[in-house]
């Protein structure tokens, strides 16, 4: 990677007063791209928004395979940190890129209220979102499995609450998770947490009839393999007469 990857930095600064961005270092280190910078404010309480982007798609959409100290959220402070995996980004890339760190103070157009990784979240059932909108601009909501795209409401308005129906022929699993984005500005995309995604009806319900049915039918199988004198000599069915006393 060290041999055909060329890394352009640049940055764009964040347009606000009493705030400054100091890169102090960029690095190489195997399939990853390390940005050091340092964040400086003078409300510690603020937060800002930062992506990476770069060049070989002239700019336009942020880098989705970084972590670290990016996206919306993040503090002033020293010592900050992006990691990019450009093999996850890209493949096996060659050439040059340039990058481009972007900023500006954060105003959530999206924050979720009532999400939890804690949830159960049924596939064939509806799930009430809730958030606070930070405008009016529509907004795109969409699942994801892992990295693949399960289904989406493209420019629905931010007006805080948004009904979620999970395909009934979705995949069970752990690594889903929601992106909401911005109908209007690319910038602004937000990540849930990966949350789990179970069975309408639980397996163990679905079996569980079957076992008693089965037990059933070999109860009644085995009452009549069971060799019982008394309902063997009974084959009539009839109730039988009870025996008089002696003398009656």
């Amino acid at each position: 990677m060290r041999r055909n990857l060329l890394i352009l930095f640049g940055f764009l600064p964040i347009s606000a007063f009493a705030q400054s961005v100091t890169i102090s270092k960029v690095e190489l280190a195997g399939d990853k791209v390390i940005v050091h910078y340092n964040l400086e404010n003078s409300n510690p309480a603020s937060n800002f928004l930062l992506n990476l982007y770069e060049s070989k798609d002239n700019f336009s959409t942020p880098l989705a395979r970084v972590s670290g100290d990016v996206g919306s959220e993040v503090k002033p402070g020293t010592n900050k940190k992006i990691e990019w995996n450009v093999r996850q980004e890209y493949g096996n890339y060659k050439g040059k890129l340039a990058l481009e760190l972007r900023g500006k103070v954060y105003v959530p157009f999206v924050k979720l209220q009532n999400f939890t990784t804690a949830a159960s979240y049924k596939r064939g059932k509806t799930h009430d979102l809730i958030w606070s909108p930070g405008n009016s601009d529509p907004v795109n909501i969409e699942l994801y499995k892992g990295n693949q795209r399960i289904q989406g409401a493209m420019s629905q308005p931010n007006n805080g609450a948004y009904s979620l129906n999970i395909p009934s022929d979705a995949k069970t699993g752990s690594d889903y998770r929601l992106k909401i984005s911005s109908a209007k500005n690319n910038d602004e995309v937000i990540y849930s947490p990966n949350f789990k995604v179970t069975p309408k009806i639980p397996l163990l319900l679905k079996v569980l009839p079957v076992v008693a049915v089965g037990g059933a039918v070999v109860a009644l199988s085995g009452g009549s393999k069971g060799g019982d004198n008394s309902s063997n000599n009974n084959s009539g069915g009839d109730i039988p007469t009870p025996s008089l006393p002696p003398g009656g």
